[in-house]
Parts: C-alpha cells; sequence; structure tokens
C-alpha cells in the first residue's frame, strides 16, 4: 500500500472491503468499479488533493459502496449517487450496519436532476461519464473534480477538473488506475469462496499440479458455462461458446504463433479483422502483452472460452494444420494410399507403419476431438458409420443420436481412425472381415472414462462404435434413479432379502445395469454385506464391490464364476446377464443356498421374462420358488428443469392413453429450450419402471406355466405396477413430456389394460 497522509490511510483502514462482498446480493451488479481493490482506493487518495473535515464530497457510480464509506472518514458529508435502485439500496443496509451517517444515498442517474440541498467540494467519478459537464451543477465554483477518461480499457486514466466561473476547465492528469481485479478476488467478491477456502484451494492445487479454477469448479461444483460468463462479465471480456467460433477458425494464425507459447499463454488467435486480433483464452486473467508486441500493427481482442471450448478450439485447430500435412505427405507417397485402398489397415502413416505400427498424429487427433466432443456433450456413444462416399459421425444424447458436421473426412481418412481406435483398444487391425470387440481408456484432467469398443464390417467399409462410461468410483444411489418413493423403497427392500433372486429386464439401452448399480452402491454405502460381481465387460467401478470379469477366451464365463462365487461366503451376487441355460440354473441354485441374486436379462416386459426362463430350460416350480421381483424399464427424456413449463396434451395421445376420456385435472408439462438443455428442452433421462414382486397368487401361477396372456392378467389382479402407471405418474409430476409416451409403450399398453376380465380404472 503507498504511503497516504494519516488521515487517509486512517479512514482507509477503518474500513473493512470484506464488509462490501460478505453477501451475495447482486453479485453480478458489481464490478472492478463498483468495488476496487484495497490498494486500487490507496492509490486514488494517494492522487486526488487532500479531503478536507469540512469539505462535502460526492462519489458518482458508487456501487457496492466500499469508496463511498471509506470518504465519510474523511469528509463531513458523503453523496453517494448509483444509478442502480437495487445496488443503491443494499449499500444503504451496509452505510447503516456500519454507522455511516453522514453518507447520503441517491439512487438515480448522475445525468438526472439530483435535487442537493448543498454543493460539493469534490466530485470522485469512478464510472465513465458520456458528458462531464452533468456534473458542474453539483460543484461549486472553484470545486474540483475527478473522474475517469480514455477508453472505458484495462488501465484508464484519471484527470482532475476544477469549476471556474461556471465551467469544467482540465487541470492535469492525475495518473492510471487499475480497477482490474484477479479472478481469485473475483470469486470472493462473488461470495463464491471465502478467503481462508480459497487458500486452502490453492496449496491443493500446487499439490495436483492442476489450475485453480478447475480445482475449484470441480470442488465447489459451479456451471462451467456459468462460472466463466460471470467471470468474463467482472472482467470485462466478451464470453464466447466454442461453436461460435469453431466455423469460423484460421488455421493460418494458429500456425503464425509458437505452440509452446500458445499453450502457456492460454491463447489461441481464432480470427483476424480490420486490424484487429481476437485471441480466445480459458485463462480470466490471460496476458496479451507479449502477444501484442508480436504484433505491433494489430489490436489483440481476448475473449473468453470455457475449458472444454478451449481444448475443442485447439484440437480443431491441430486437426486441421496436421491434415493439411497428412494430405501434402500422401500426395508425395501415393503409393501409400493406394495401400490404406486396398487393405485398410496399412493406412496409419506411411510406409513404416508396416513394421513398427507407427500411427499419423493427424489420425490420433481426429480421435481425441471425437472423445471431446463426446464428453463435452455428456454422449453415451459415438457411432463412426461409413457409406457410399461419405462418412457419418455420431453422438448418442438422452437416447437421440446427433450428427457432428464439424468432420468432414473422406472415407480414406475414416479407415485410418478406425485403425487409430483398434489399435487403443487392442484389437487386430489387419481384420476388416469380422466384427470385433474391446475397450481403453480415456483420462481427461481428475475424470476416467471406460470406452466399451465394437468395430463392425458393412457394405461401405468398417463401422465403429464407442460406448462411453465415466468411472467415478460411484454409482447412482437408489434415491437418484428417479423411481417412484414407493418403487425405491421396495427395490431397497428386496436387497435386504436373506434369498432370491431379482431381475431387471428390458431392451438394450433401457438402463438395466444402472438401475442394478444403484442397488449396489446402496450395499457398499452401507457395508455390512459382501457383494461379489460377474460381468461383462464391468461397466462401473465401485469402492467396497469385489468385481469381476468374464474371461471367455480362458474358459471363464458366468456360470463358471457363479460356482466360484458361492464357495466365498457371499451374501449378495450380481451377475451382469442371464444368456444361457447354464447361467440361469447356477443363478437358481445361488439363490437357493442363501443368495440374494441380482441379474439382467433381454425382454420386454415382467411378465415376458418368467416365459424367457421357460425358454431357457429352467423347471416353473424354481422359478416360483426364488424369484422375488422383476424390473422391467425404459428410459424416457427428463424435462429440463430450468426451462419446464405447462403444457397443452397432444389429442391423438390422449385418445390412446384414455378411450373412455381423461380426467378433468390431468396436466402435463415441457421444455421450452434454453442454454442449460442446448435447447432441446429435455437434459438427462429417467426410468420408468414396471414393478412385479411375487407373491403366493403368482407363485401359483408360475408353477403352473399357463400362457403368457394368462399369466399377464394375474400379476395385474396381484398389483402388477405397469409401465404405463409408472409413465403417467411422470407426467403429471412434470418429470418426462407426454410425447415420451408412444416412444416407451407399445400402442397395446398405451391404454389401461384389463385387469381379472374388467379394465383398470386409470
Amino acid at each position: 500500500m503507498k504511503k497516504l497522509y494519516p488521515r487517509a490511510l486512517e479512514a482507509l483502514l477503518a474500513v473493512s472491503r470484506h464488509e462490501f462482498v460478505a453477501g451475495t446480493d447482486l453479485a453480478g451488479s458489481i464490478t472492478g468499479h463498483s468495488i476496487p481493490r484495497e490498494d486500487t482506493v490507496s492509490h486514488i487518495l494517494d492522487l486526488m488533493p487532500e479531503v478536507e473535515p469540512d469539505q462535502v464530497v460526492m462519489h458518482v457510480g458508487g456501487g457496492a459502496g466500499y469508496v463511498a464509506a471509506v470518504l465519510s472518514g474523511l469528509a463531513q458529508r458523503v453523496i453517494y449517487v448509483e444509478r442502480n435502485d437495487e445496488v443503491a439500496e443494499a449499500a444503504r443496509k451496509r452505510f447503516f450496519r456500519l454507522g455511516k451517517h453522514n453518507v447520503d444515498v441517491i439512487p438515480r442517474p448522475i445525468e438526472e436532476a439530483l435535487g442537493l440541498d448543498q454543493l460539493c467540494d469534490v466530485v470522485l467519478c469512478t464510472t465513465f461519464l458520456k458528458d462531464r459537464a452533468v456534473v458542474a451543477p453539483y460543484l461549486r465554483d472553484g470545486g474540483l473534480l475527478a473522474c475517469l477518461e480514455g477508453s472505458a480499457g484495462p488501465v484508464p486514466s484519471l484527470a482532475m477538473f476544477e469549476k471556474r466561473h461556471g465551467k469544467l476547465e482540465r487541470v492535469r492528469t492525475l495518473g492510471w488506475v487499475d480497477f482490474n481485479r484477479s479472478s481469485e478476488q473475483i470469486l470472493i467478491d462473488l461470495g463464491i469462496i471465502d478467503e481462508q477456502h480459497l487458500a486452502d484451494a490453492k496449496q491443493e492445487a500446487e499439490k495436483q499440479n492442476c489450475r485453480l479454477l478447475d480445482l475449484l469448479r470441480r470442488k465447489l461444483n459451479l456451471e462451467e458455462i456459468d462460472l466463466y460468463k460471470s467471470l468474463g462479465r467482472q472482467r470485462g471480456m466478451a464470453f464466447r461458446e466454442g461453436d461460435e467460433l469453431l466455423n469460423g477458425l484460421r488455421p493460418e494464425l494458429f500456425r503464425r504463433f509458437s505452440r509452446t507459447f500458445l499453450d502457456l499463454s492460454r491463447m489461441i488467435p481464432v480470427a483476424e479483422e480490420q486490424g484487429k486480433m481476437v485471441v480466445a483464452t480459458d485463462d480470466p486473467d490471460a496476458r496479451t502483452d507479449q502477444l501484442e508486441r508480436m504484433t505491433p500493427n494489430q489490436s489483440v481482442e481476448c475473449v473468453l472460452v470455457t475449458p472444454t471450448d478451449f481444448r475443442r478450439l485447439w484440437s480443431a485447430l491441430d486437426l486441421t494444420v496436421k491434415g493439411r500435412h497428412f494430405v501434402a505427405d500422401h500426395a508425395r507417397h501415393p503409393e501409400s494410399e493406394r495401400e490404406g485402398e486396398q487393405g485398410g489397415g496399412a493406412l496409419l502413416g506411411d510406409d513404416q507403419s508396416k513394421s513398427n505400427g507407427h500411427v499419423s498424429p493427424y489420425l490420433v487427433s481426429v480421435y481425441e476431438a471425437i472423445l471431446l466432443d463426446a464428453v463435452s456433450e455428456k454422449a453415451s456413444d459415438i457411432h463412426i458409420e461409413q457409406y457410399e462416399g461419405r462418412v457419418r459421425i455420431r453422438l448418442r444424447v438422452d437416447g437421440d443420436l446427433h450428427d457432428l458436421p464439424q468432420y468432414q473426412l473422406s472415407p480414406r481418412e475414416i479407415k485410418g481412425v478406425i485403425n487409430v481406435i483398434k489399435l487403443r483398444a487392442e484389437l487386430n487391425i489387419a481384420e476388416h472381415r469380422l466384427p470385433q470387440g474391446g475397450r481403453s481408456r480415456l483420462q481427461l484432467a481428475n475424470m476416467a472414462y471406460d470406452l466399451r469398443i465394437q468395430t463392425q464390417p458393412s457394405l461401405h467399409g468398417e463401422n465403429a462404435i464407442i460406448r462411453l462410461l465415466p468411472q467415478t468410483g460411484r454409482a447412482m444411489t437408489i434415491a437418484e434413479l428417479g423411481m417412484s418413493k414407493h418403487i425405491g423403497s421396495r427395490y431397497q427392500r428386496l436387497l435386504d432379502n436373506p434369498a432370491g433372486l431379482v431381475l431387471v429386464v428390458g431392451p438394450t439401452g433401457s438402463g438395466k445395469s444402472t438401475t442394478l448399480y444403484a442397488g449396489l452402491q446402496t450395499l457398499a454405502d452401507d457395508g455390512r454385506r459382501k457383494v461379489i460381481t460377474v460381468e461383462d465387460p464391468i461397466e462401473y467401478s465401485i469402492d467396497n464391490i469385489q468385481q469381476t470379469r468374464v474371461r471367455t477366451e480362458i474358459g471363464f464365463g458366468f456360470a463358471d464364476a457363479m460356482r466360484a462365487f458361492v464357495r466365498e461366503d457371499p451374501d449378495v451376487i450380481l451377475v451382469g446377464e442371464i444368456r444361457d441355460q447354464e447361467t440361469a440354473l447356477e443363478a437358481i441354485r445361488a439363490s437357493q443356498t442363501g443368495h440374494v441374486v441380482l441379474s439382467t436379462l433381454h425382454c420386454n416386459d415382467a411378465v415376458d421374462s418368467l416365459q424367457r426362463l421357460y425358454d431357457l430350460g429352467v423347471h416353473p416350480n424354481s422359478i416360483a420358488g426364488e424369484l422375488l421381483a422383476v424390473i422391467a424399464q425404459r428410459l424416457a427424456k427428463r424435462i429440463c428443469t430450468h426451462c419446464r413449463k405447462p403444457a397443452t396434451p397432444d389429442p391423438a395421445i390422449l385418445a390412446e392413453l384414455f378411450p373412455d376420456g381423461p380426467p378433468a385435472d390431468f396436466r402435463c408439462f415441457e421444455g421450452k429450450g434454453c442454454d442449460n438443455c442446448n435447447g432441446r428442452g429435455t437434459h438427462g433421462r429417467v426410468a420408468i419402471v414396471e414393478y412385479m414382486e411375487v407373491d403366493s397368487d403368482i407363485r401359483n401361477a408360475i408353477s403352473s406355466q399357463p400362457p403368457v396372456g394368462e399369466l399377464r392378467w394375474r400379476a395385474l389382479d396381484a398389483g402388477l405396477v405397469t409401465m404405463r402407471d409408472s409413465a403417467l405418474d411422470h407426467v403429471i409430476e412434470g418429470l418426462i413430456p407426454l410425447s415420451e409416451l408412444p416412444r416407451i409403450l407399445p400402442r397395446e399398453r398405451m391404454a389401461p389394460e384389463v385387469r381379472g376380465g374388467r379394465r383398470g380404472s386409470l
């Protein structure tokens, strides 16, 4: 802190800046000009003429009130002027709480008539004025105005004017005033974190060798876009989304600078227009002075992007630059292109690939960029497909497939990308005629993903499908699944049984594994029971659960694992899937010997699972004796909570759901579309469940092995919770849109089902 005259130093030390940032009220309206740093206020007081005890001082652009509070210790009276009513009211309350009774609050723009009863000796303006003459009527003759000059840049100057004969005359420039705050100071001012927790986070970031903002975002569970938009606004930086910048990227700008310099500076040149270079950064504190010295004939504008978009921009430019080298190399070596077209697997880089498996960095960049896009979109699957003369890359997000049009790859290039995928998954790159399956891992910061990879030959070349499974060490709990409380509590009770078989059924991609893992996570958190699993593959790694992978290549399948598990004193056994008679019989035997067995089946509904077990050769009496419950499910899109609104139901869907007319109080909702859901109106998915608990009536029916239709209505009479019932509950509660029902329910299940010969009431 600079050496101030004694009274100014005393006034500054008497006011704690923390008092003006402790709350999060109106944080978005407070900038560096509204609540300057303590050293900035000290600098302003040092630049200005000394304020006398009998003077009246006005502060224009009062903001949080910190500067006015300091001035109140120097002057007889302080007039605080702030155009934002809510900000001014918050400042008034702070002045009253701190006993600053010589501060008068005027909540209006300086351009309007203030109606002062006394002229001012000094006016300090820490905001930019279009016309400084508007201040003149409030100054006595000989009074001084200290106001900002120049552009609203990072470091404006403070100039002094004197009122002479009714007009303001310039006296001199007092000096530069830096209102900038670091991102750390902004986080404190926004009330996101306090000084102590920030200091602790700094130490942790140093130990983990990661950026402080990345660590804080993870620890405080902050939305990346919201955080960086707020930081950009506070730093006076324009915030841009990656999709806005991707289409207009200029690779020649990227090549103009050293990659090492750009990486260390956290800057990417993205555009050039009218003597100005636009650079993107994910560092709110980035400095452009070095870049400006490298481009003396251009000004530099810095725009803020999220770390995810920064990586996307870097990968896209890196991909483009390497792609041009790749094309140039193959133009010089056309024989390698012919080999690639003929053999597919030879397109790894050059002739050297045959001997040492060298992979073109360009092709690796393509694959990594696709993975990065998938992670940023929270996709569950990536589909890379080849058609005649074109390539299609799609992501599955919330159950729907979306194209990635930015990847305009030739069939020759995509063959190389698929070879990269195969190498990462340790598959045979020379085999193009048979499907292959494997897995690899992806590490992004502290987040790991297990990649399940399948390649499939087709008419025009190989396709690749990649499933992304985040490995957090935890799965969802039963409470987080989105089941109704009634069904969730019954599922929880099933896990407490001493023995029996619980099945979760549905088609591929219906969330069966997620539901089973939720049960496992509940057991892992409880810790009183030993749980063993056998899976193919292990989709989620869960702490405190003993998980085993099937190894068919060495003769270790589901049935082999089950026979071994019963000798290891488990309480609960999870079998990834019952695929054959041997596994089904071993699951039944394990439940008969005092274990709870959880597993999945591929079938359409709860009752259909019984027929599936009959077909696998399991005796009806064994099924009746051991089966505890069947949960059948589908996944429906969840309405975005940020843009949910009441909706008008589709008459065609209503007619199917309620042949006799809908209830008078029926309601439904939909998502309008917002930034949080990328305009889709839905965000995430929720399980729609059919729940059949096996009681004595159903056991008798199972033993007699009646037709499936008869089993269905007996289950309905015994209290089967149908998928239609669950879906309608979710529609009425506003969890899913009505339009999802035809997608998850077959036509014959849309209307109420017959229960014991009578139509149901729902």
